[in-house]
């Protein structure tokens, strides 16, 4: 009542209270606009907002803001239920200027974000590339994906190691069964394993986890198979060495000085312990083939082993290897859909660096 007298003695500034349904949101949220004079800016201590249901129920505030904002978003309503707004300005500890919604806001939900319409199409886009490339692998068995050097070099690393009459030495680092280049690196082991039976050599992998060992296990056993040669097969070969990092890695290194490899293979996730490993593997004259996603490692491998996979390339050795179409359509989708993201954000970023096209894309593509 009291704002009502002084709104009617001249003493308060009438304030311009809009409500409406938050949109393309799941609900629960209304959003309250007003309008500031700019001569005001300097002068607002405070702004109170109220939220109430109906204008026989006492308001109650919700929130405080000790900014000159225009726009509170309140995300504590419920759907489906009426309610109105009202908006205090405080200056110098006295009131300003108020206003109400003479319209009551209701929540609801929303089918479709509009805002994340970009996603949508970049989907839809990248759908299709998925769906055209594995259906054209189905049909070219020699459909071209990038060469990647050290997934050539296996068979010459496997062959030099047999010339030599020494072992082969699979590392597949720290990784748990759940990592992701865990099961990149046991896609490597099977093809290691397949050549290594075709050349009658052995290949020894000592395991920092036990599940990863019978994963391992099972694996140099199917390359084996695949191979034509399973009685070559020897699974103490394959075997559980110790979790500690650094006994692992003095294990390890016990492993190449003691039996001196021809070829060895530092495939995985690796941590402090990866250069140890690989300047132990170059003393001992050894070719070396390592891969990880570790980007902490990666200059210590590219710098002391012969071939390095970099990130993605473990991921990709999978469909390299075994040309499944499933898999090589997958890795030529994702190739062509991160080209035709790099040319929108380098367009996008010329157009924001010279102005040009009222920032058509920077707003398309943003999702907020």
């Amino acid at each position: 009542m009291k704002l009502i007298f002084l709104l009617l003695l001249g003493q308060i500034t009438p304030i311009v209270v809009k409500a409406v349904d938050t949109p393309y949101d799941a609900g629960g949220s209304i959003t309250v606009t007003w309008e500031l004079d700019s001569t005001w800016l300097g002068k607002i201590g405070r702004i109170e907002i109220y939220r109430y249901s109906s204008a026989g129920v006492s308001d109650s505030l919700v929130e405080t803001l000790y900014k000159p904002d225009t726009i509170y978003v309140d995300n504590a309503t419920e759907d489906n239920i009426p309610y109105f707004y009202g908006v205090v300005v405080y200056a110098d500890g006295e009131i300003f200027g108020e206003g109400r919604t003479t319209e009551p806001a209701v929540s609801s939900q929303q089918w479709f974000n509009r805002k994340r319409l970009s996603v949508l199409i970049i989907l839809l886009v990248y759908t299709i590339f998925l769906m055209y490339f594995i259906m054209r692998a189905r049909f070219d068995k020699n459909l071209f994906i990038r060469k990647i050097a050290g997934l050539e070099a296996i068979d010459e690393a496997v062959g030099r190691s047999t010339e030599m009459g020494r072992p082969i030495l699979y590392v597949m680092g720290l990784g748990y069964i759940s990592d992701i280049p865990t099961v990149a690196s046991l896609a490597i082991l099977k093809r290691v394993a397949f050549k290594a039976a075709e050349y009658n050599a052995q290949v020894i992998v000592p395991c920092f986890d036990p599940i990863v060992m019978v994963a391992a296990q099972e694996t140099v056993r199917e390359g084996f198979i695949e191979a034509g040669r399973p009685d070559l097969y020897n699974e103490s070969d394959i075997y559980y060495l110790t979790s500690d990092q650094f006994g692992y890695a003095a294990g390890v290194d016990g492993i190449m000085v003691r039996q001196k490899p021809g070829a060895v293979f530092l495939q995985g996730y690796f941590f402090a312990e990866a250069l140890i490993l690989a300047e132990t593997g170059h003393s001992i004259g050894a070719i070396q083939i390592s891969g990880t996603t570790a980007v902490t490692q990666l200059p210590f491998f590219i710098a002391s082993t012969d071939y390095t996979l970099i990130g993605e390339e473990m991921y990709a050795a999978s469909a390299y290897l075994s040309r499944d179409p499933l898999s090589l359509g997958t890795i030529k989708g994702e190739d062509y859909i991160k080209m035709i993201l790099a040319i929108i954000i380098l367009l996008g970023a010329l157009m924001e660096t010279f102005s040009i096209g009222n920032h058509i894309l920077r707003d398309f593509f943003s999702i907020f």
